[in-house]
């Protein structure tokens, strides 16, 4: 219950039954009979054993969650394993902390390179900031492919706060809304997964360049 990445994984009433005279209280009125009461634990911590088994990771999340652990393991990382845990059982609220992961990995980046900026500025003004910095910008570059591939980072970056706004639990939302599939979050976190490594691999490079 205290680990970030499994925590969200486990059935709510592991949190709320602290004894078996709890659960029993519990159980007895979500099922008549024992085998369908066994049915909905086994339902239930599904989840949990898929990610324990290595089902529905990807394949870059590994490479990910080591840069990013070497990077900042208590702040980043930890945002990092917290949207792999919600990608397929809250997809809503994984979009929502893939764009806190690109946010703070954009803040980390620039406290250590000693730039300011303010706490309402957003991601695309965060990562615009952060690209410069790093070199990173289009327009900072004469290759094209290179520019195609920063200027496609950027409009990622910018969708991703698109697909937050509408389809995340960040706001509420009035009328039918649009509810996320985990491929929508898998998309949001795997993209913001693969931007934060980019963004945390480079400051690292130019640092140690620097440090020679």
């Amino acid at each position: 219950m205290d680990t970030p990445e499994l925590s969200p994984l486990l059935p709510s009433f592991v949190r709320t039954c602290r004894t078996v005279d709890a659960f029993w209280q519990f159980i007895k009125y979500e099922a008549g009979t024992y085998a369908e009461r066994r049915t909905i634990i086994r339902a239930a911590f599904t989840p949990l054993f898929d990610h324990l088994e290595g089902r529905n990771r990807a394949p870059g999340d590994i490479v990910v969650s080591d840069a990013l652990e070497t990077f900042d393991a208590d702040g980043v990382h930890a945002v990092w394993t917290k949207a792999l845990a919600r990608r397929h059982t809250d997809p809503e609220g994984a979009i929502t902390v893939a764009r806190t992961l690109l946010e703070t990995v954009c803040k980390r980046i620039l406290d250590d390179l000693g730039e300011t900026y303010a706490e309402k500025d957003d991601l695309p003004k965060l990562y615009s900031t952060t690209a410069k910095k790093l070199n990173l910008a289009p327009d900072q570059h004469t290759e094209e492919p290179i520019k195609a591939i920063l200027g496609g980072a950027m409009h990622l970056v910018n969708g991703l706060g698109t697909l937050r706004n509408r389809l995340s639990d960040s706001h509420g939302r009035g009328g039918k809304p649009v509810r996320p599939s985990p491929r929508h979050a898998s998309l949001a976190v795997n993209t913001a997964g693969a931007i934060a490594t980019f963004l945390v691999e480079t400051h690292q490079e130019r640092a140690a360049k620097t440090a020679t």
